[in-house]
């Protein structure tokens, strides 16, 4: 049985649930991207935040914590396929237990690891490059990342800037983390076209990307090197590379 679900957290571990508790799955997949076929029965799964959280328990308890941000980080990627790298993942896991994470290089553990390895240095990565602007009182950031992140970028910024209010756009999802009094939000089917900067901003993106320019030996550029600690995909949002 091919399971289909909405696009969410909650919707995937649904599935989990059902490959357990109704009819082994040969394959999750995203109601959105799936192509029928003629091999497979298919079925859209309605997302239970019940049955995501037996599952997700399940994962904390019988595997580790560690398992479970794994499964986490990767669903927030980008990589194709990421449903069954979970499935195949899960069902090896839960049979091994908490001994699963020593099999490191096992051809079910690998793939996951790999993956989250990717979202959390991505993450880490933003952690030192996002640029906020002051926009009218609020601080304002947009970014175009490869993977999911807002959601994992957010807690940081929130204890960060807690007693400001910010925004964190990703561009390339039109989704956006708005916060304000220790209280943050998500918003879906959001954009921010033309928004015009004080003033005083302008001012302050200026003497930034002076600041970046006299600070460098001219002697001592190493282009590769910059691309490495920043890649190029990632400069079309900071002031210091427009």
């Amino acid at each position: 049985m091919d399971y289909l679900y909405d696009g969410t957290f909650e919707g995937l571990l649904t599935c989990i649930y059902y490959h357990y508790k109704k009819e082994e799955a040969t394959g999750i997949y995203s109601i959105e991207s799936y192509q029928q076929n003629i091999l497979n029965r298919s079925e859209e799964v309605e997302s239970d935040v019940e049955k995501a959280k037996t599952v997700s328990d399940a994962i904390n308890k019988k595997i580790s914590r560690e398992a479970y941000e794994d499964v986490y980080y990767c669903f927030l990627s980008s990589v194709t396929n990421k449903e069954n790298i979970i499935l195949d993942f899960l069902v090896f896991a839960f049979k091994y237990g908490r001994n699963t994470m020593n099999f490191y290089s096992h051809d079910k553990v690998l793939p996951i690891k790999e993956v989250s390895l990717k979202v959390s240095r991505e993450v880490h990565g933003f952690l030192g490059i996002l640029r906020f602007s002051d926009i009218e009182g609020i601080l304002f950031a947009r970014f175009s990342p490869d993977h999911d992140l807002l959601i994992l970028l957010v807690d940081h910024f929130a204890d960060r800037y807690k007693y400001e209010k910010f925004i964190i756009f990703d561009e390339k999802r039109n989704k956006a983390c708005v916060y304000s009094d220790n209280y943050w939000e998500v918003k879906e089917n959001i954009n921010f076209d033309n928004l015009e900067y004080s003033n005083d901003e302008k001012r302050i993106h200026s003497l930034w990307k002076q600041y970046f320019n006299d600070l460098a030996i001219k002697e001592r550029i190493n282009i590769n090197n910059q691309f490495q600690f920043v890649p190029g995909r990632y400069r079309k949002n900071m002031v210091e590379f427009k």
